[in-house]
């Protein structure tokens, strides 16, 4: 169950003004499919987080145990540091047409695209590297993407303004150098 609410609670305050969100505010105001939207973002963390996750357990296995608490903990520092930084979406990250298939293959391929190297993604892999729960974790971070980019989707760019983003990450910043820290001194004890 930790990893399961560690992982929630990460990814969703990491998430808050990160570029996937704003990726989730233009989707919305662009293809005004609310549902179809929520349901490519479900499915693109799904199968995203499963990867990054994978990646996370094939790399706990090949680094010594009496490191991975540290290169774990440390990692989680950086993205504290990384979570700091208010991401932008680029133009070339939002879809300017609407696939084919619709609204939900489109957001289904974007969010996909968008999460690769984005720190919710890499969060993952540390995540899935920390704890001996793949299913766990990889749940837990899509509940966090889904916390933070329903809202998104249903009410839209005037959520973002009225959200005090820079105290959110600053939260976030901290939780995940608490973690961090946290993951260092279990690892220490142990």
């Amino acid at each position: 169950m930790e990893a399961f609410l560690t992982s929630t609670a990460l990814v969703a305050l990491a998430e808050i003004g990160d570029k996937t969100q704003l990726l989730s505010f233009v989707l919305a105001a662009r293809l005004r499919k609310p549902w179809a939207i929520i349901a490519g973002i479900f499915v693109a963390t799904i199968l995203n987080h499963a990867l990054a996750g994978s990646v996370g357990v094939w790399v706990a296995n090949l680094i010594p145990q009496t490191w991975l608490p540290w290169i774990v903990g440390a990692v989680f520092i950086v993205f504290g540091l990384w979570t700091l930084k208010p991401d932008t979406l680029g133009d070339d990250e939002a879809p300017s047409e609407v696939h084919p298939a619709g609204a939900f293959v489109t957001t289904t391929i974007a969010f996909f695209i968008a999460e690769m190297g984005d720190k919710t993604q890499l969060a993952t892999v540390a995540l899935a590297a920390n704890f001996d729960a793949l299913g766990w974790v990889v749940l837990g971070t899509t509940i966090g993407m889904m916390i933070a980019n329903v809202p998104a989707v249903l009410l839209g760019e005037g959520l973002a303004k009225r959200l005090p983003l820079t105290q959110i990450r600053w939260i976030a910043a901290s939780v995940f150098a608490l973690t961090g820290i946290l993951t260092i001194a279990t690892g220490l004890s142990a």
